[in-house]
């Protein structure tokens, strides 16, 4: 009689895959007795405080104030020029801003392109250096508002802006002792008062 073999054939493992695939279970399988491992769970982090945003309570039927321009980081050329301190006589100074002084000669660049007015400022200010002037009064104009809705704000009035850096330059700044804003009688934020250096 021939001695069966130890292991199973490939045929029988197919054939018994197969039985054991078509029949179903009597018992449930008995639980694992093998010990689980508890992971303790994370504590759950408490929500942040909200921020406290100090302003003033809104009253229904109130108009909310407007805020200047958020875009515009650069300080105004009103306040920028304000800020210069006074290197004139002080007395002097005041009635200047006041309209008190009548300007000694006069420009208006107003209308002109930025390669027309700056060579037109040069000359005027050195010729009235050689005049022996002290005051005089350069109108800009305020300009026109060509925003056109673009990312980067555009700033209003190029010439005003234009000559305060002019003046601030070479030729000019050795000549220059003074700029400020004009009196409203004499142009406003539209014009200039250039008081000029004594000649040495």
């Amino acid at each position: 009689m021939a001695k069966r073999p130890k292991t199973l054939s490939a045929d029988d493992k197919a054939l018994w895959q197969k039985v054991t695939d078509s029949t179903t279970r009597l018992r449930p399988p008995k639980p694992s007795t093998a010990k689980t491992e508890t992971i303790p769970a994370e504590p759950i982090p408490k929500p942040p405080k909200p921020i406290k945003v100090s302003h003033p309570k809104f009253r229904v039927g109130e108009r909310a104030k407007k805020s200047g321009n958020l875009n515009d980081l650069a300080p105004s050329l009103r306040d920028h020029i304000a800020a210069d301190p006074v290197a004139m006589d002080r007395k002097t100074f005041g009635k200047m801003k006041k309209g008190r002084l009548s300007p000694e000669a006069r420009i208006d660049l107003h209308g002109m392109t930025i390669a027309q007015a700056h060579p037109m400022l040069t000359r005027f200010i050195l010729n009235a250096v050689d005049a022996d002037r002290r005051l005089v009064l350069v109108i800009t104009g305020k300009g026109k508002h060509k925003d056109e809705g673009g990312p980067i704000p555009v700033r209003h009035g190029v010439l005003r802006h234009q000559v305060p850096h002019w003046l601030n330059t070479a030729p000019l700044r050795q000549h220059v002792l003074q700029i400020t804003e004009a009196h409203l009688k004499h142009g406003g934020q539209g014009a200039y008062y250039i008081y000029l250096r004594r000649r040495r």
